[in-house]
């Protein structure tokens, strides 16, 4: 992984060498129909490497993807909350009987849910931070 990054920023800065030596010889030639020829001309590419601060793309590492433990603020949400009824045995109004059922309610309310850890899975990325 590491050579083909640096083959590219090679092949990357000898195109950027060949596009700044090629617009000097233009800018030159302008010139050169107007003004005497100079006796000497040194076109120099300077590189400027801060001890490698601005080019960080060799120090990209894969991170696999893997479980995480991550905090969580108390919050509120709406969520089903079972709300089991019994109705009890009884006579109706012409005197038959009716056995007791269980009524089964589950109707959405708004609950607190205090902060808590949670386990979430962060995917396979590419990590490229400055270190």
């Amino acid at each position: 992984m590491t050579r083909t990054m640096r083959v590219r920023r090679l092949v990357a800065g000898a195109a950027a060498s060949g596009l700044l030596a090629g617009g000097a010889a233009l800018g030159m030639a302008g010139s050169a129909a107007a003004a005497p020829a100079p006796t000497s001309v040194a076109t120099t590419v300077v590189t400027h490497d801060d001890g490698d601060r601005h080019d960080h793309h060799d120090r990209c590492e894969w991170k696999k993807g893997h479980w995480e433990k991550t905090w969580v603020k108390g919050h509120w949400e709406k969520k089903r909350v079972d709300h089991d009824i019994w109705h009890p045995d009884r006579h109706d109004n012409h005197g038959k009987w009716h056995h007791g059922y269980w009524e089964h309610n589950k109707p959405y309310k708004w609950v607190y849910v205090p902060g808590h850890w949670e386990h979430v899975w962060v995917k396979g990325h590419w990590d490229c931070h400055h270190r």
